[in-house]
């Protein structure tokens, strides 16, 4: 503790598209740099730095919550405190609560940024009033989140808002030792054409410099140059400084630890072991909770909670499903909603499920095409219900270590509508594209209209030009029409899955 010296803090902005976060970042630039330098700055790499009052601030551009999420899943601290934008004119929107899910799971003290103060129909006490209601309270109002109302158009409130977060950073008393061999954090890492593998990073602890033989995951190298926010080749980088480097032998992945050794040859051996580790883990993937496993898992002691991720077609199901959840007795396993939203089940909702070691529950919505992939590849269970007592009826089984899994839904494929026709005696038939899968004859059928499912019932006809078939494969074009539905729109997704009965392995 003796060696430890006050470092910058590193701030993450979040928050809602359209609510000015790249305009606070440019606003907060142009304060912090115009008083050292003339003319803007060209941000060169994912990271800039402010100075003010002598004091420093590093900012880092998430290029979104998954990014901030896949780094939490692979245990990286990179953030101190999160900025989390909101507009004025706008109020709390569904990447607002998704903000301060990600921020809360990973534990990290939340700065309120209301912007657009300078609009006429700015309402910043509305925005105040509709956070309390996520657990954000103003400290005026005796909660713990500061909050500063800012215009970054006109640039007013910038100073408040930097003095803000500086109070906070004096708060969390960030410290690191600037005088050890240097570790800290990859940002992200990209393979350039001239240069080769290329990573930004964030210092963590003692001085990077060039000519360090570095390990970041499992890649290693010689720093061959180091580049700062401002493009400038530098030779030092500090606790808490965004750099980039040149020289490592493959591209890191972001979230991924670096570190200096005094020596190539273990810089060299613990690369190969990582990269020897990461290859066994692959082969072990981590096995996360499902509603299936719930009992055993509890009867081992290995779970006292139960973290759910629930998407929804309307407010009022969520709602519902907390309140009976509340009614359940959790006095052996807790049950927690993570986060909860109305819309499709994303990549979002898979990555911090991921990471929280949830279950996904959806009613009467659907995952996305890359969501269902990333939750195979991650084995995140995602149970999709339409009624919601049946899904009250699951969690409660699995609790006791009751739950048969009798019935299982296959997805068998699925095709977009491009066209739609109406056939004399037949109705409206769609002109469809099968992109995933194998559509059968006697599958069922849903139709979903941006991720919410509309209709679930059976095709009445399948053709392939004027021909009858039973099955189409990925690839190819096909008319399709459904038994007793007519209301078919181009943008469809007809989604065919069959019902498989499944005996309870456990």
């Amino acid at each position: 503790p003796a060696d430890l010296k006050p470092r910058p803090p590193v701030v993450t902005v979040m928050g809602h598209v359209d609510h000015g976060k790249t305009s606070l970042l440019d606003a907060i630039r142009h304060t912090g740099v115009t008083r050292t330098e003339a003319g803007g700055i060209t941000q060169h790499i994912g990271a800039s730095q402010v100075t003010i009052n002598d004091r420093v601030i590093t900012f880092v551009d998430t290029p979104g919550h998954e990014a901030f999420t896949a780094m939490r899943a692979r245990g990286a601290k990179v953030t101190d405190v999160v900025v989390l934008v909101v507009a004025a004119d706008d109020g709390v929107m569904p990447q607002t609560v998704e903000a301060i899910n990600h921020s809360k799971a990973a534990g990290v003290p939340i700065v309120v940024a209301v912007n657009k103060c300078d609009k006429p129909e700015a309402n910043p006490d509305r925005v105040r009033q509709e956070l309390t209601e996520y657990g954000v309270i103003p400290e005026e109002w005796g909660g713990q989140n500061m909050f500063v109302n800012v215009s970054a158009k006109q640039g007013q409130g910038i100073d408040d808002l930097l003095e803000t977060i500086l109070l906070q950073a004096d708060v969390l008393e960030l410290k690191a030792n600037p005088d050890t061999f240097a570790s800290g954090y990859i940002l992200e890492g990209k393979l350039d054409r001239g240069r080769g593998p290329v990573a930004t990073l964030i210092v963590g602890r003692g001085p990077l410099h060039v000519g360090d033989a570095v390990v970041a995951g499992q890649s290693w190298g010689h720093v061959r140059a180091m580049l700062n926010p401002r493009g400038e080749q530098v030779t030092e980088a500090k606790p808490s400084d965004p750099v980039e480097i040149l020289g490592l032998s493959a591209v890191p992945g972001a979230g991924d630890e670096f570190r200096v050794f005094e020596d190539d040859r273990d810089a060299r051996d613990l690369a190969e072991q990582r990269a020897l580790k990461a290859r066994i883990e692959e082969q072990n993937k981590v096995k996360h909770v499902t509603l299936e496993t719930l009992f055993d898992e509890m009867s081992q002691n290995e779970l006292k909670e139960l973290n759910l991720v629930v998407k929804a077609d309307v407010q009022g199901s969520i709602e519902a499903l907390a309140d009976a959840l509340g009614k359940m007795d959790q006095s052996e396993v807790r049950i927690n909603i993570i986060h909860s939203a109305v819309g499709a089940i994303s990549e979002t909702d898979v990555t911090l499920a991921a990471a929280s070691n949830a279950i996904i529950v959806g009613f009467g919505v659907r995952p996305q095409g890359k969501a269902r992939d990333l939750a195979e590849k991650e084995k995140v269970q995602i149970k999709t219900y339409s009624i919601i007592y049946k899904a009250i009826e699951d969690i409660d089984a699995a609790r006791i270590g009751m739950l048969k899994p009798t019935e299982e839904e296959v997805t068998t494929g699925s095709a977009e509508v491009r066209e739609t026709f109406r056939v004399p005696k037949v109705g409206v038939v769609a002109g469809c594209m099968v992109t995933e899968g194998e559509i059968s004859r006697d599958d069922r059928v849903r139709v979903v209209r941006d991720g919410v499912v509309i209709f679930d019932g059976v095709f009445a006809s399948m053709r392939r030009f004027k021909d009858d078939v039973k099955s189409v494969r990925a690839g190819y074009e096909c008319g399709l029409g459904i038994d007793k539905y007519q209301d078919i729109k181009v943008g469809d997704v007809l989604e065919a899955y069959k019902i498989v009965e499944v005996a309870r392995t456990e």
